[in-house]
């Protein structure tokens, strides 16, 4: 028996959490759902991600506005995947950031993947006749991008890592309180969405980066905010753990000429007990397992995620 498609049959509302990380420094989580957040600068809002619609990003500018009337100057967006994007048009941000690989995503597949993860997760496709076109940045840059807060609120740093859960990830550093907006290349507590993802490159060099910054709070993709330097430092390696469990499941079966299907079976079975409780895990690990037997197969770049290919690769590994 098939399991229901990803996340169609999540139709339960989730609990938003907006929490106060510091002076100006605003977290909304929401239970595993897709986590956003905010930086005041002295005159003007900084804000971090954008959810998947405007009629959705407006309940969260709300609740910001209980806080804050400043405007938002710059929208920044970790990566391309339109559940974090498609909502962009509702903050009327002077500037739209993200790197320059994420706005050549837009470009190369940024259509198959709105209907693709709207399919996926139909629940925080809220007001989908609200979005009015694909996000595009207005603002790209290659390693890093400062923006001066003004006063003394310090700098926020965008930084590029490396590759990990797309090419063109981004995390947004606050040097002087020590917070980190880490986008989708952290994980905590919620399993990891790897079918856009360069696993070996993240598993190794871009964690490794991400941890070097000595973050002290940590606001993952989805999940709690991680709170302590220990905190911090299990989201990164639980984030690292779960993708060395993959590697190695799915190096094993292709090594000896397995199948896909055996392998998604072997790694759903290694990861199962430790992170099968978390949020979204059956819903990745079908699109985790192929990307990553594409790449140990040679695919250097991910194939282009359709509705079409979704239903297919689902309907191969979850029945």
């Amino acid at each position: 028996m098939t399991k229901p498609f990803a996340s169609s049959a999540d139709t339960a509302a989730k609990e938003q959490t907006l929490e106060v990380l510091a002076d100006g420094v605003y977290a909304l989580t929401a239970e595993g759902d897709p986590n956003i957040g905010a930086i005041e600068g002295e005159d003007f809002l900084v804000c971090f991600e954008a959810l998947a619609t405007p009629v959705a990003a407006r309940k969260w500018l709300a609740r910001l506005r209980e806080h804050t009337d400043k405007p938002v100057r710059y929208l920044v967006l970790s990566h391309y995947h339109a559940v974090r994007v498609l909502g962009a048009s509702a903050f009327d941000a002077e500037v739209v950031v993200a790197h320059e690989i994420t706005r050549a995503l837009v470009a190369e597949r940024g259509k198959e993947d709105w209907e693709s993860e709207f399919a996926r997760m139909p629940r925080l496709a809220e007001g989908a006749d609200s979005v009015p076109g694909l996000t595009w940045p207005t603002l790209t840059f290659s390693d890093r991008l400062t923006i001066d807060l003004g006063g003394d609120r310090g700098d926020l740093v965008l930084q590029y890592h490396g590759r990990g859960h797309t090419e063109g990830d981004i995390t947004a550093w606050l040097p002087r309180q020590k917070i980190l907006f880490a986008g989708d290349l952290v994980e905590a507590q919620a399993a990891l969405y790897t079918g856009d993802a360069f696993h070996r490159d993240w598993a190794g060099a871009t964690l490794d980066r991400v941890k070097a910054l000595g973050a002290e709070q940590l606001v993952g993709g989805r999940g709690a905010v991680s709170r302590g330097r220990a905190e911090v430092d299990a989201a990164v390696e639980q984030t690292r753990g779960f993708l060395q469990v993959m590697i190695r499941e799915v190096s094993a079966v292709h090594r000896r000429g397995g199948t896909l299907k055996e392998a998604f079976e072997a790694t759903h079975a290694a990861l199962v007990d430790d992170y099968g409780h978390w949020p979204i895990f059956e819903h990745c690990l079908p699109f985790d397992v192929s990307r990553l037997w594409d790449e140990l197969s040679g695919v250097e770049r991910p194939i282009i995620w359709t509705a079409e290919r979704d239903q297919e690769v689902w309907a191969q590994l979850q029945s």
